[in-house]
């Protein structure tokens, strides 16, 4: 590969937001690491199980991969033709042989199966959740709804990384070290809180997706579909949009940042007063009545229907 292509491909790399999110001086409690070949443990129950049974799987695999390399490994070179080997015709065709390698990989699926399906059940188990979320999808952004709070925001991507994405230069992470993944409000959320996300969406289909909060769900139109979150550590955890949804598809990122229970109260608070209508203005003081002229004193009234007096 030629010096220029080399210089083409690092810079691809450079400019990959996940890349660049990846840098070591940015990191958060759940960021991808560079060289990082496992997935991440994430934040929430909902990961852990998830990370729980890829784990389980992989050694299973591992295991299955040994045995079966291996013994291809040694028929190859212990029982090739050039050392005298010949076919065993009772091994190819023994009944017991092949229902013990029948059963056991059933056993296996059967063995796996649980840890699945346990951590799915969990996964949309949104029962006796301490607060809701609604998240709407629109092109090319989300809006949050705290349920039962008054307090609602739209959250797209921020205005230097759109700056720099239309600037048509590459873009390193001395530039933005998330460059692609900030937004200009984030999703605020308390720790050890058991959040309810309900999700739909406006105009096409949307796919919410945090890899650290553990689930990725759809945003359909006409369709709310449910998903839950008890995120316990606190941090910034960045996500996107995991569906195609338009031609600005790859500039819709999600940041969620979890703090702590009374933290969030202040922030929550603080949301609520922007939010309040401003207050009428005072009500005018009355206008006095004006004063009655006072009465005449009874000795000096005068009868209008008296006769004028005649001169004597």
């Amino acid at each position: 590969m030629t010096s220029g292509r080399l210089k083409l491909l690092a810079a691809a790399l450079a400019a990959s937001p996940w890349v660049l999110h990846a840098q070591p001086a940015s990191t958060g409690p759940a960021d991808p690491h560079p060289w990082q070949l496992n997935l991440v443990r994430g934040v929430t129950p909902t990961a852990h199980a998830a990370y729980d049974a890829h784990m389980i799987v992989l050694w299973v695999c591992v295991v299955i991969g040994a045995l079966v390399f291996g013994a291809m490994a040694v028929a190859i070179f212990r029982f090739r033709k050039s050392r005298g080997a010949v076919p065993d015709t009772g091994f190819i065709h023994n009944t017991k042989l092949e229902i013990v390698w029948t059963a056991i990989p059933i056993l296996t699926l059967i063995g796996l199966a649980f840890p699945a399906t346990s951590g799915l059940l969990r996964m949309y188990d949104t029962r006796d959740s301490e607060m809701a979320v609604k998240v709407t999808g629109y092109q090319w952004m989300w809006k949050y709804e705290y349920a039962g709070e008054g307090v609602s925001f739209t959250s797209r991507l921020d205005r230097n990384s759109d700056a720099l994405r239309q600037s048509g230069r590459v873009i390193t992470a001395a530039d933005d070290p998330h460059y692609l993944l900030n937004v200009d409000n984030v999703l605020v959320l308390p720790v050890d809180t058991k959040v309810r996300f309900l999700l739909t969406a406006d105009d096409v289909i949307h796919s919410w997706w945090v890899p650290a909060l553990g689930f990725k769900q759809d945003a359909v139109p006409g369709f709310v579909n449910e998903a839950w979150a008890r995120i316990e550590t606190p941090g910034v955890y960045r996500g996107q949009c995991a569906e195609l949804c338009g031609k600005d598809h790859g500039f819709m990122p999600i940041v969620v940042k979890a703090v702590s229970k009374e933290e969030f109260a202040a922030w929550l608070a603080a949301q609520k007063g922007k939010n309040a209508p401003p207050a009428p203005p005072p009500a005018a003081a009355p206008e006095a009545a004006p004063a009655e002229a006072p009465a005449l004193p009874a000795t000096a009234s005068v009868d209008a229907t008296a006769a004028p007096a005649t001169a004597g």
